[in-house]
């Protein structure tokens, strides 16, 4: 495994302690990032999912986890410390039945910053699965979230683009 120093770590100062990363001599670009996560549902829930979105007492299984993946990716400096505040342009949330026994979620958030926003959308994914799980779980224990991860970022530094 590669040593890293503080000056690699963008939240680390010269001494080794915790910093928010100055963005203030930064110009402003168009900022993109997507990121993933599957939920394993087993085919029995899948199979009630892709008759309909299956209602709940909280509402509509994808409905509501949509809903509350856009709004974590608009609260994710509140959640994640040292993430620098950001205006969302905007921030969509798809969800696909991905067979034989699970959902896909993206999030693909945007910004015009000094900041990326991969934070943004992995928060977002993230929480659409939690919601998931949360309203699917009493029917059964063994719901899996897996593979949670940035799979396109544009704009800033570098551009990525996960090759599947």
């Amino acid at each position: 495994m590669p040593d890293f120093t503080p000056a690699q770590l963008t939240h680390l100062n010269a001494a080794g302690q915790p910093a928010m990363v100055d963005v203030g001599a930064k110009t402003a670009t168009r900022r993109l990032a997507r990121a993933r996560s599957r939920v394993i549902l087993g085919p029995d829930i899948l199979s009630l999912v892709q008759a309909g979105d299956l209602p709940t007492r909280k509402g509509p299984v994808f409905q509501t986890a949509i809903l509350a993946g856009i709004m974590a990716a608009k609260r994710t400096a509140d959640l994640i410390p040292l993430c620098h505040p950001l205006g969302l342009d905007d921030c969509q949330i798809r969800i696909d039945v991905a067979p034989p026994d699970a959902v896909l979620i993206e999030c693909t958030a945007t910004v015009t910053g000094k900041t990326g926003v991969e934070m943004e959308a992995l928060t977002g994914a993230s929480v659409a699965a939690l919601t998931i799980y949360d309203m699917c779980k009493a029917l059964s224990q063994t719901i899996v979230i897996a593979d949670t991860r940035l799979v396109e970022k544009t704009g800033g530094k570098t551009d990525f683009l996960l090759d599947d």
